[in-house]
């Protein structure tokens, strides 16, 4: 099957992806741009899982200060090598991770950083809630399962939906400069202030 530039150039455009695997991917999807790009994610997210395991000890630690100096964040994101770590893809990522963080308020990077008995606490408070709901006890587990998703979606800011793209999560757009860069790429830490709160 022949695929023509214009959509090869549509995809790049889409995804940032190479000119031979946009080709591939569209050759794959038949044509269709759409299922082209959900292709080319899930290799994306292929090459991220392969890449996780190796260390990200270079990057930048970024800054975003809100216009009226009231709000302020820093993060420090990792990959690893310097070469990357200067390009202006990454330097735009970790930007706008900082200016993500400053609108979005995430407490933890991940779920398993949530501490235990915060876990816990949402789960009995979840679970009390549907009960006095009289919701069957067989139901109630679904409950708290999913309002959990939810719970980690507000705190967690590699489980909050991207504020430029709320079909993306964070850990999404990681995942996609991972594939892009070649290189494992992770949020080490992050700070948030908020004038007068501590």
């Amino acid at each position: 099957m022949s695929i023509n530039m214009d959509l090869i150039r549509e995809l790049r455009e889409k995804t940032g992806a190479g000119v031979m695997d946009c080709k591939k991917a569209l050759i794959s999807a038949k044509g269709d741009v759409e299922k082209a790009v959900e292709i080319l994610r899930k290799e994306g997210i292929a090459v991220a899982e392969k890449k996780g395991a190796r260390l990200a000890k270079d990057g930048r630690i970024e800054s975003y200060i809100h216009p009226g100096n009231k709000l302020g964040v820093m993060v420090e994101v990792n990959c690893e090598t310097d070469f990357v770590a200067r390009t202006d893809e990454f330097k735009t990522l970790a930007k706008e991770i900082a200016m993500h963080i400053a609108a979005s308020n995430p407490r933890y990077i991940s779920i398993a950083d949530i501490p235990e008995d915060v876990l816990e606490s949402e789960k009995d408070i979840y679970a009390t809630q549907a009960q006095n709901e009289g919701k069957p006890p067989q139901v109630i587990e679904r409950i708290v399962q999913g309002k959990l998703e939810k719970f980690y979606q507000e705190v967690c800011l590699l489980e909050q939906p991207w504020i430029r793209d709320p079909e993306k999560k964070i850990k999404d757009i990681i995942n996609d400069a991972i594939a892009r860069l070649g290189e494992n790429i992770l949020i080490r830490r992050f700070v948030r202030f908020e004038l007068g709160k501590d």
